[in-house]
């Protein structure tokens, strides 16, 4: 029977049985607990605790600038004091459209401290965006970077206190620098704190953290019921969605992912170059290395050759990046400097690891990737490969703690294990729902089985030994002529053609067949001018059933890419709808 066509007849219990036994289990690190439970404390408790428990310890790593644990906490109980004086209360929204950075770290935790909710904003975002949210979320005070300001004041949006914040807060070698050389007059309005003066009406940092003291107001918070973060969602269709995330989500992700890493507490450092704005970034990188004690090497941008030095000159030990990072350090001339099996985890998350960039970076490090996953509705995390006996071509196991389930994605029968459909989670790590959407809300959840599940939107399959495999987002289902076709199925063929940089496969609406498969592709550079389309589907209709050869082949020099480097079909599939690229 077709793949989504049989009709739905309510619940199978039998096959939500057998996914609520964790069949995964059995494939769990040795000492790796079948189940964890999520302490009862807030997020600043937890960072209290980390920052008193490592006080000593470097906490942050900004260029030529160490800040340790205690120094930290001081100077977030500085701001959270000055966030209060400012008018702060319970559940008002901070946002924060700061680069990777000190501050941004600083920040977050005294916004939280303070009762707040953070709502952080991409340093990428136009002035359209940037209004949206910060009028979408409410926000009362934003911390900015001086750098980004213009676009905020594009924005048109007005909020109660504007605070900023200048890189060179935490540079002090940087800034002497800039004083001396000739670059100095470009660079100081971004470098230098004074350039803070010249916005009237905006609120310095460093005189916030100068001018209180680290003694904050004592808020009480429900850790199951108060938000904490409120990230936005890409909008693939219309504006992005705020996901309430509360304490508890936070706190569990942490706890379920430090069960199944195999990491030391206080003995880890990271290099932090994923951004804080995005979820991956936050809560897998900042977020848990803070409140595990781990040291983190901060990156404003990802600059390849600055990482791969940072990953020897500070002897990094957890090394998290995104497939297209993996597909360009593959082939980097710095990559072979670098011992990648000193590394205790090279984890991938964010978006697909191709089979031919896993075999690639095996083949030139010695080492594997451990691919993940998660979405902002989970609070970053729910899957991670084991440290023995990963699987290729998987995203690995359920967490201790996450219930997770495959179900026909146009109704509501949990499917046998073995067959594709929607990714099911629930778990103290999903979220509340999405900001002032009740009715977005209700659709995204499914009430079966005594728990309450988070439909995803990925297709995915789980097989005997509990390890889950994607197979494509559920709106990137192509249908050609009644047949279903994948395109993560397309691209991981596209991929394996060793002149084949990257690609992106999209359906393109006919009303003769229903969509005409199409693939945008990048060309590694001795090839380009070279590799005709005709060589390119000679090579897919080998490989593929008939019905999913690209028909129409598209050669770029690049491909849009989101925020953390995925290709974006949302955009090639905008591109075509608007007759063509922007």
């Amino acid at each position: 029977m077709p793949l989504f066509e049989a009709a739905c007849h309510g619940v199978t219990m039998s096959a939500l049985e057998g996914y609520l036994a964790r069949p995964w289990v059995k494939s769990y690190d040795p000492g790796t607990p079948a189940d964890v439970l999520v302490p009862d404390r807030s997020v600043p408790q937890a960072f209290d605790e980390a920052t008193e428990r490592f006080r000593d310890r470097t906490a942050l790593v900004f260029s030529d600038r160490k800040i340790t644990f205690g120094e930290l906490r001081d100077q977030v109980d500085r701001l959270a004091t000055a966030f209060a004086a400012l008018g702060l209360r319970k559940g008002d929204r901070v946002a924060l459209y700061l680069l990777n950075s000190p501050q941004f770290v600083i920040a977050y935790f005294a916004a939280l401290k303070a009762g707040g909710v953070v709502t952080a904003i991409s340093p990428v975002y136009t002035s359209h965006e940037i209004r949206f949210q910060l009028a979408d979320s409410g926000a009362r005070i934003l911390v900015c970077q001086d750098l980004l300001h213009d676009k905020v004041v594009k924005s048109g949006v007005k909020v109660e206190h504007l605070i900023l914040t200048s890189v060179g807060e935490y540079l002090p070698a940087f800034k002497q620098a800039l004083g001396r050389s000739f670059l100095g007059k470009v660079f100081r309005s971004m470098a230098v704190p004074e350039a803070v003066a010249a916005v009237p009406g905006a609120l310095s940092f460093q005189a916030l953290l100068a001018s209180h003291p680290p003694s904050p107001p004592a808020v009480a918070i429900d850790p199951a019921a108060d938000l904490a973060a409120l990230p936005y969602t890409g909008g693939t269709t219309g504006n992005p969605k705020g996901v309430m995330l509360t304490h508890r989500n936070l706190v569990a992700t942490r706890t379920f992912a430090t069960a199944v890493m195999g990491l030391e507490q206080g003995a880890e450092t990271l290099l932090a170059f994923l951004p804080f704005f995005h979820i991956y970034g936050q809560v897998v990188v900042m977020f848990s290395a803070i409140t595990s004690g781990h040291a983190q090497v901060l990156f404003t941008t990802p600059d390849l050759d600055a990482i791969l030095d940072a990953v020897e000159d500070w002897q990094a030990t957890v090394f998290w990046g995104v497939p297209t990072l993996y597909e360009t350090l593959k082939e980097h001339e710095k990559t072979g400097r670098v011992n990648w099996r000193r590394l205790k985890l090279i984890g991938c998350g964010a978006d697909t690891l191709h089979q031919s960039t896993a075999g690639g970076w095996l083949a030139r490090t010695g080492t594997g990737i451990r691919e993940g996953y998660g979405l902002t509705e989970s609070t970053a995390a729910s899957h991670l490969n084991p440290r023995s006996g990963a699987r290729p071509g998987s995203f690995g196991l359920p967490f201790p703690g996450v219930d997770a389930a495959i179900a026909d994605p146009d109704g509501t029968a949990f499917l046998p294990i073995g067959e594709v459909g929607e990714l099911l989670l629930s778990g103290p790590n999903v979220m509340r729902g999405y900001w002032n959407q009740p009715e977005e809300s209700e659709q995204c959840f499914l009430h079966e089985g005594g728990r309450t599940w988070l439909r995803t939107g990925d297709l995915v399959r789980m097989d005997e030994d509990g390890f889950f495999h994607y197979v494509d987002r559920r709106k990137d289902l192509i249908k050609y002529k009644g047949y279903s076709v994948f395109a993560k199925d397309v691209e991981d063929v596209l991929y394996a053609h060793p002149q084949v940089k990257a690609a992106g496969v999209i359906g393109v609406p006919d009303p003769a067949v229903g969509a005409i498969i199409k693939a945008v592709v990048v060309l590694q550079a001795e090839a380009r001018g070279k590799l005709s389309e005709e060589e390119i589907r000679a090579f897919c209709a080998e490989r593929l059933a008939h019905y999913k050869v690209p028909r129409i082949i598209e050669f770029r020099g690049e491909l849009p890419k989101t925020d953390v480097g995925k290709v974006s079909r949302r955009e090639l599939r905008d591109e075509h709808q608007g007759g063509g690229r922007p």
